[in-house]
């Protein structure tokens, strides 16, 4: 069965959920801190996968996780997954939650990822460019160091990827040599 399927009923189901009662932003940040919550803390998976673990405990896990009230609508939806058993798929369908969330929001996932710290004039400038490219859509910035990178930046808009890096350079360099 494809991984991407049962996330994504899940994740429309749950947008659906959250037009109707008017609560599309606050589980957008629901989602987008249990996603952080999944990233940090690596052992979240484990815990809440366990079959030992009961369904209470997994819920209070997965609330604390996300900051959603218990008896809020994300709390109400984890619950559903847990007892469908899907809970193995929970960060999966709050990332295509988050994903859906965007495209009707018209909002593009921005990341820049740079050798240094790069000043507010830099990354403003960049980001010019991307809004250049990217018309009347609004921008979640995102902003990484990575001195693998040696010098230069990546910019990732939405999943297309513009690598100014020097390591990339190196490596076309590398590849060109060797054929």
């Amino acid at each position: 069965m494809n991984d991407g399927l049962i996330p994504n009923r899940y994740a429309k189901a749950l947008y659906k959920l959250s037009v109707e009662r008017g609560d599309t932003a606050h589980i957008y940040k629901e989602m987008k801190q249990l996603d952080a919550a999944y990233t940090v803390e690596t052992g979240l998976k484990k815990a809440v996968n366990n079959p030992f673990l009961p369904v209470a405990d997994k819920l209070k896990l997965l609330c604390a996780a996300s900051g959603a009230k218990h008896d809020g609508t994300s709390a109400k939806f984890m619950e559903l997954v847990i007892k469908n058993n899907r809970i193995d798929f929970m960060r999966a369908i709050a990332l295509a939650f988050m994903k859906q969330y965007r495209e009707q929001n018209g909002i593009a996932k921005v990341e820049i990822v740079t050798a240094i710290p790069l000043g507010d004039d830099e990354i403003n400038g960049i980001i010019d460019v991307v809004k250049g490219q990217l018309g009347d859509k609004t921008i979640e910035l995102t902003k990484k160091v990575n001195p693998d990178l040696i010098g230069g930046f990546t910019v990732d808009v939405d999943s297309r990827v513009l690598d100014a890096s020097v390591r990339n350079q190196l490596e076309k360099l590398r590849l060109k040599l060797l054929s």
